[in-house]
């Protein structure tokens, strides 16, 4: 089952850098060059805040 709907996935992009986020595990990651950050999900609602956000690499 999807975290997050597809159409509100096809919206939503990373905060920081605007680039696309795609759905791994419990976590929307962005999809920018160099960005490398992951968002929570909690409870169906993606918490798009940079200091939510874990860095990946």
């Amino acid at each position: 089952m999807p975290l997050v709907e597809a159409a509100l996935l096809d919206i939503l992009a990373c905060p920081v850098c605007h680039a696309a986020l795609r759905e791994e595990g419990d976590e929307l990651l962005c999809t920018g060059d160099g960005c490398a950050l992951a968002y929570p999900v909690r409870d169906g609602i993606p918490v798009l805040l940079e200091d939510e956000a874990r860095r990946t690499g």
